[in-house]
């Protein structure tokens, strides 16, 4: 197992990460409606959403994760296990919530299911990584596209997803110059904003991987938060002045075992 040996402080939980941000007036509206998952609440989201995901409230790779979508007959399950995507049915919320604790009897979330756009026909969202050395105010200090499989619940690169540079994902959307700067400047802004927030609410924080998407109406949103050893080493190859200036600044606070 992991054991963080530098100096960055982590939030640890997905859902204290959501309620955190739903205390920003800034922030909350792009936090997707989430609740612990309990029998009730997996009842109340079902009924209120077409979709929801539910995930681990620690967690990461990709490991673990649910998609649970309403159909005429009741409900479809989808699961990510390690790199395979398996689905099952459940007739109603008390049997989705038994097939899910068939796979965890852990701290679970549920989370609105957001309807993220597509780029030729795959899923994708935008780690944003920011970062501050020792004393020094938040930078954003690079982007990486994870693009799902056709068909995934998930983007995530051990899920057997893709990463792309932010402007590959951009290029290949076919926006124009102008159109790339407004998103970019969009994504830098809304990270800081986000940066700034958490780090508010506990100290020592250094490092944060925030993954952010947008919908299919265009509005962004924040999926996750993550500030405990976020990866960035896809960079290397992709983006080599990237993954130097995330380099630099890990190094700042320690992290040396980057790769």
């Amino acid at each position: 197992m992991y054991t963080k040996r530098y100096r960055s402080a982590a939030i640890w939980g997905k859902l204290r990460v959501c309620r955190y941000m739903a205390g920003s007036e800034t922030l909350r509206a792009v936090v997707p409606h989430s609740l612990l998952l309990t029998p009730s609440n997996l009842a109340s989201m079902t009924e209120r959403h077409e979709a929801v995901y539910v995930k681990p409230d620690i967690g990461s790779m990709g490991i673990g994760i649910h998609k649970l979508v309403r159909t005429a007959n009741g409900f479809m399950l989808y699961s990510t296990q390690w790199r395979r995507q398996v689905k099952r049915e459940a007739k109603d919320a008390r049997d989705a919530y038994r097939l899910l604790r068939a796979f965890s009897k852990g701290r679970m979330l549920i989370q609105e299911a957001i309807a993220i756009d597509n780029v030729s026909d795959q899923p994708y969202d935008i780690r944003a990584m920011v970062q501050r050395r020792p004393g020094g105010p938040w930078t954003c200090t690079g982007f990486m596209a994870k693009i799902g499989g056709s068909g995934s619940i998930v983007t995530n690169y051990y899920q057997g997803g893709q990463i792309w540079t932010l402007e590959r994902l951009l290029r290949e959307k076919g926006y124009d110059a102008d159109k790339c700067r407004t998103l970019t400047e969009q994504l830098t802004a809304k990270a800081l904003d986000t940066a700034q927030w958490l780090s508010g609410k506990k100290q020592g924080m250094r490092e944060m991987g925030i993954d952010f998407a947008f919908d299919r109406e265009g509005k962004l949103w924040v999926l996750e938060v993550n500030s405990n050893h976020p990866q960035f080493h896809p960079l290397r190859k992709l983006d080599p002045a990237a993954y130097q200036r995330m380099m630099s600044f890990a190094r700042a606070y320690g992290r040396y075992d980057a790769q």
